[in-house]
């Protein structure tokens, strides 16, 4: 149990707007939930940096949907099941697969525009995936979607997307777990504001940024599973983290990823012997579990003392018509995929842990919602199975809708009441002096990419647990607000996955404990859940 405060304080003269829903994020899983909601009232998207910066806008390969009259939602959920380890919860695995397509439908309707063949959308084949079943825009995909859900949100006069927005706390009632909306961090004017809402939904993305290298973009940090936790929501699954295991190398933090659609085409990985060296770990080779090809890799780059390994494109066929945004960027770092091998190594790409919720994201707090990668619905287990994501995103938003819908019409907010049951006697008293949060967040990011990371062990995560504790107590608050909410999101999280991986004394899809590498079905077949008390 890891105990956490407040760290906003509302004041009398603070600023208030109202509106029916209350959208923190503003990739997919916010987008598409904020389009369903508007046919029931009006909506507010808040958004923490501008409305391009998510991970969906950063997706290359595609969203699965079993639409192919030779696929079935009953294979898709075979194969979902199947990466997610024994751990994936099959009444949301069956919630996803049937009602994904009907989903992916009403993206097309929205203005996604997907690539096709022959009259029909193209479909490509991902790690782990029995079937060609992801539907792609090149290899734009997440940025194709976003692009359509804006000029669509844009259009509606029953929504707002307002930008520069942290999201510092959730307003509500500690006793009767109850949400009221959202204390708000104005990064512009550099002032809390108070959104009060009938329904608030969290769709704030993951926490790639609690790592040294990950592809996720620099909002990743965490926001909305640290104040959920801090409502009372409960955080699960949170010690299984994947690692995208062909990502452009390099020495910057937010890295380029190479989207496993490249290896459902062909591409092949070798080490720097030119040894193609993926058969001998799996029997799928280049189109194993994420958690199995970064591991892979890892122990190939450690035999070497290389800090990368090889991926061929070579024998894909007009390779740069294919994925003519990896081939452009890949020219920009001097590399021509079509005659030269890609430098490759894994960075942090997504958390199946997350914020629980039912599968119709309901998390506990009465009228508090989550969906996207900050929920943990159980659909992914221990190891999300490839394009599953945004996917989740817009299946999950339409079911809190479809739940919300019921509370529009009855429910009715206050500041006033607001007042009367945020108890801001608990809150947290930030340290002028200290270490600064630049500081405190590049020493996190490191404990965490060489302890908390593909491969674990008793005594690395000890080690983690007590610098992150030390970090945790001595974070000074300085003048960046926005810096300083960030660094204790961050580290409040972290001090949770640290906790939970070394609890879980087993390996299991993204969790490998080289102490404990075997899978142990008798004592671990179960989830780890954190509660705020």
């Amino acid at each position: 149990m890891i105990i956490t405060r407040y760290i906003g304080v509302l004041h009398k003269d603070t600023p208030v707007e109202t509106t029916d829903f209350l959208i923190v994020g503003g990739g997919i899983a916010g987008l598409f939930t904020a389009l369903k909601a508007s046919q029931y009232g009006k909506v507010i998207v808040l958004t923490k940096k501008t409305i391009e910066d998510s991970n969906t806008g950063l997706a290359q390969g595609g969203i699965a949907a079993a639409v192919h009259e030779e696929d079935s939602p009953f294979l898709h959920l075979e194969d979902t099941l199947e990466a997610g380890a024994g751990l994936c919860n099959i009444e949301a695995v069956d919630v996803l697969v049937r009602e994904g397509p009907e989903r992916v439908r009403e993206l097309i309707q929205a203005g996604a525009s997907f690539d096709m063949k022959n009259g029909n959308v193209a479909l490509t084949r991902e790690g782990a995936h029995s079937k060609a079943r992801i539907l792609h825009a090149a290899d734009t995909t997440g940025e194709a979607i976003r692009v359509a859900l804006v000029k669509k949100c844009e259009e509606s006069s029953d929504i707002r997307i307002i930008e520069d927005q942290f999201l510092v706390d959730i307003l509500g009632h500690d006793q009767r777990k109850e949400c009221y909306g959202a204390l708000v961090y104005d990064a512009k004017t550099r002032q809390q504001l108070a959104y009060l809402a009938k329904a608030t939904i969290i769709a704030t993305g993951g926490a790639g940024q609690l790592y040294r290298y990950t592809t996720n973009p620099s909002v990743a940090t965490a926001d909305g599973m640290a104040a959920a936790y801090r409502a009372g929501c409960r955080l699960n699954d949170m010690e299984f983290i994947q690692f995208h295991p062909t990502v452009l190398f390099s020495y910057s933090n937010q890295r380029f990823l190479i989207s496993e659609a490249v290896r459902g085409e062909g591409g092949l990985l070798y080490n720097d012997k030119g040894e193609r060296f993926m058969p001998a770990y799996h029997s799928l080779a280049e189109l194993a579990p994420r958690d199995i090809v970064s591991r892979a890799i890892v122990n190939e780059m450690n035999h070497s003392g290389s800090e990368y390994v090889y991926l061929d494109m070579n024998g894909i066929q007009q390779v740069e018509k294919r994925f003519p945004n990896i081939y452009r960027t890949c020219r920009e770092s001097g590399i021509d995929i079509t005659r030269e091998q890609v430098p490759v190594s894994p960075a942090a790409h997504y958390i199946m842990g997350g914020i629980e919720t039912s599968t119709y994201g309901e998390t506990g707090v009465y009228a508090l919602y989550s969906c996207g990668e900050a929920a943990c619905t159980g659909v992914h287990g221990a190891n999300r199975l490839a394009s599953n994501s945004l996917l989740e995103g817009i299946v999950f938003g339409q079911r809190i809708v479809d739940r919300a819908e019921e509370i529009m019409y009855r429910r009715r907010i206050s500041i006033d009441e607001v007042f009367r049951h945020f108890d801001q006697s608990w809150f947290y008293s930030p340290q002028q002096e200290g270490i600064d949060p630049p500081e405190a967040k590049k020493r996190l990011q490191a404990i965490m990419w060489e302890n908390v990371g593909i491969i674990r062990n008793e005594e690395g995560l000890k080690a983690a647990n007590q610098e992150i504790e030390e970090i945790y107590s001595h974070v000074a608050c300085g003048e960046d607000l926005f810096a300083y909410y960030e660094i204790v999101n961050m580290l409040t999280v972290a001090r949770i996955i640290v906790q939970a991986a070394l609890w879980r004394q087993e390996s299991r899809g993204g969790h490998f404990r080289s102490d404990h590498p075997a899978r142990d079905e008798l004592r671990w077949l179960k989830h780890l859940s954190f509660i705020n008390c």
